[in-house]
């Protein structure tokens, strides 16, 4: 089950043992909680095995804070940047869990990469830069909310793919955590030479422009940059 649904299990019972040491003071009946209780969870359970946890996700993400959403979108554009910049293909990106319900992506939304090449293992043997590139790359969600927040509240899905990726290629469990920082480092520094992109990709993501629009305007201004120096 997924860790949403079973914080939401978590909280219907809490709630179920509660109501059920107040109902004799406050009067209610004892079916009202255990009822309520028994529908939460059902929905729970039939949201996780059928949906693996989207519709519990949707029905979350409506509630979701401002600033919540401004952070998911500085997560993003951290990704988008370091994909662009460093030759990952972006197939698209979403901000939201409705968004990528829409676009047939599972979870809570993200950027989207093309990842065949690290399928094949004679590719990488030869150009093992594409691994690394691939590392950097997700891990600049977690590099920009640190960058800009100090802190990480999102991530933890970027690095199960990666320790994934890590573990078919063969890479030894003592080096994950290694490579994971090296891979942190480099897309720190990536966002940080190119700040002014980086921003100016923010306000085109806020506005959900096009893959196309977004990547032209990094184009643009790396080339600006380019000019300048």
């Amino acid at each position: 089950m997924e860790q949403t649904s079973l914080n939401l299990v978590a909280i219907a019972v809490f709630l179920m043992t509660l109501s059920a040491l107040l109902s004799p003071v406050l009067h209610i009946s004892p079916f009202i909680p255990a009822g309520t209780t028994l529908g939460i969870l059902t929905l729970a359970t039939l949201d996780s095995v059928s949906w693996g946890g989207r519709g519990l996700n949707i029905f979350l993400d409506f509630f979701a804070s401002s600033q919540q959403r401004q952070r998911v979108i500085h997560h993003e554009a951290g990704h988008f940047l370091a994909a662009y910049c460093l030759g990952i293909p972006i197939t698209g990106y979403t901000l939201s869990a409705w968004e990528a319900f829409k676009q047939g992506q599972p979870g809570l939304g993200g950027v989207q990469f093309d990842l065949t090449l690290l399928s094949d293992t004679k590719t990488i043997q030869k150009t093992p830069l594409i691994l690394e590139r691939t590392l950097t790359v997700l891990m600049a969600g977690i590099a920009a909310e640190m960058m800009i927040y100090d802190n990480v509240e999102g991530g933890e899905e970027d690095k199960k793919n990666l320790r994934y990726i890590m573990r078919i290629m063969g890479i030894p469990n003592s080096l994950y955590q290694q490579k994971e920082s090296w891979a942190l480092l480099q897309a720190k520094n990536l966002i940080t030479r190119n700040q002014t992109a980086y921003d100016a990709l923010i306000e085109m993501m806020e506005k959900r422009a096009s893959l196309e629009a977004c990547q032209s305007l990094i184009h643009e201004k790396l080339n600006q940059i380019e000019v300048i120096t």
